[in-house]
């Protein structure tokens, strides 16, 4: 082999890899977008999810606290006799 023959094919083989390259590193970023669609849209299921369960603990203890507010105001006005509204 000459030098001509040599450097087509070592320019052949850089091409080639190159090419390689780029196609594994394609399908590599598209496998990795599709993971993270995939885990965003669970993320957002589980925290809908904790916040529909936190809303509706909070409301039972909006619940409880406006029960107890009742239960002092009555408290209030059976020992000092004072309406307090």
């Amino acid at each position: 082999m000459n030098d001509a023959q040599i450097w087509t094919m070592i320019g052949a083989f850089t091409a080639l890899m190159i090419g390689m390259l780029t196609v594994i590193s394609t399908l590599f970023v598209r496998v990795v977008r599709a993971e993270i669609g995939g885990l965003r849209s669970e993320m957002n299921g589980q925290i809908g999810g904790l916040r529909n369960e936190m809303n509706a603990r909070f409301d039972a203890v909006n619940v409880r606290m406006d029960g107890l507010d009742r239960d002092v105001q009555a408290l209030v006005k059976r020992t000092f006799g004072l309406d307090r509204e």
